[in-house]
């Protein structure tokens, strides 16, 4: 059975709770508007202080490394996304796996030719979930749209599969990923451009419905000054962004360099960052893949990172969170 994940002393947060909402929307999403800067204030995470374990060393259901994950905010779901084992990088397979937020296995879903899995939402609709997800992989194996359906374990879905509501928020993107802020129920887009990755924020609600023409917020994602360029994942809560970079490290070799920066969405630029992060510092492979956010029954926000760790062929799920907000 999930239950709630393990609080820390620390009770910081914010008492909103999340909703489910709408229903799935036919055909495709409008463009993206001119650049706005209307996503409401609010607190955001203070990147210096300590992150706490959820849990160490799970395994998924395939052995690959994972590349992001989300938590089902109305119905108290985790999923993890990996790519298929045995498939190509950049053939978008990808497997993903329920667990329980003790890292126990659930279930799982394969989804052939999506994408990356850099990042994806899950929606709590009832007592369904639904996934956002990126779909339609180019050929360096990212989606070129967004996709939305059901999860239902133990399936298989295709990137041409009926059950899919696809949408293109922005008609003129190569690319496009996204991730919920379970919190304020909003989309979050980062999408590609010929100078760059953008970002847009949009309401929840209106894109289920397939409605994009008002985004909240609309700019170029700032350069940042990171140790590592590898982009690793992305969440947002309130009024900001938050970024993971970093490649591997293990014993044998390597640099820590696990990042996260905060930006602000309603003005595009870095908040606060990149600081380094110690979290999982002592697993014997560490690599630093996806942000999400969950909010507590308790009403505690917690931004949730996480890392892979295990041997070649046996990858391992870890995640921590930081809960201080300022």
């Amino acid at each position: 059975m999930t239950h709630e994940p393990r609080t820390s002393l620390s009770r910081r947060g914010l008492l909103r709770a999340g909703t489910g909402l709408g229903v799935a929307a036919l055909g495709l999403g409008f463009g993206a508007g001119a650049a706005s800067a209307a996503v409401p204030t609010s607190q955001r995470f203070d990147l210096t202080e300590p992150s706490y374990d959820l849990f160490r060393g799970k395994s998924l259901h395939d052995v690959t490394v994972q590349q992001g994950f989300a938590y089902d905010n109305v119905n108290r779901r985790l999923f993890v996304a990996q790519r298929r084992d045995g498939s190509a990088e950049t053939a978008g397979d990808l497997c993903i796996t329920q667990l329980d937020f003790d890292g126990n296995y659930i279930g799982y879903m394969h989804l052939t030719g999506f994408g990356h899995g850099v990042a994806f939402g899950a929606q709590g609709v009832g007592t369904s979930t639904y996934l956002w997800t990126e779909a339609e992989a180019n050929s360096n194996g990212y989606g070129k749209k967004l996709a939305r359906f059901k999860f239902t374990s133990g399936t298989t879905l295709s990137n041409t599969s009926s059950a899919l509501t696809k949408y293109t928020p922005v008609s003129t993107a190569t690319e496009h990923t996204c991730s919920i802020d379970p919190v304020n129920n909003r989309l979050i887009v980062r999408y590609n451009l010929s100078d760059g990755k953008h970002i847009a924020v949009y309401d929840l609600a209106d894109a289920t419905n397939g409605d994009f023409s008002s985004p909240l917020a609309d700019f170029k994602q700032p350069s940042l000054p990171t140790l590592s360029s590898t982009f690793q994942g992305y969440a947002a809560y309130g009024q900001y962004l938050y970024v993971l970079t970093g490649t591997s490290y293990d014993a044998s070799g390597g640099v820590v360099n696990s990042e996260v920066t905060s930006i602000d969405m309603n003005t595009g630029t870095i908040k606060q960052g990149p600081v380094l992060t110690q979290a999982g510092s002592t697993l014997d492979f560490r690599e630093p893949e996806g942000l999400a956010i969950y909010q507590t029954v308790a009403g505690e926000v917690r931004l949730f990172l996480g890392f892979a760790s295990g041997a070649a062929g046996d990858r391992r799920s870890n995640l921590f969170y930081k809960n201080a907000l300022v």
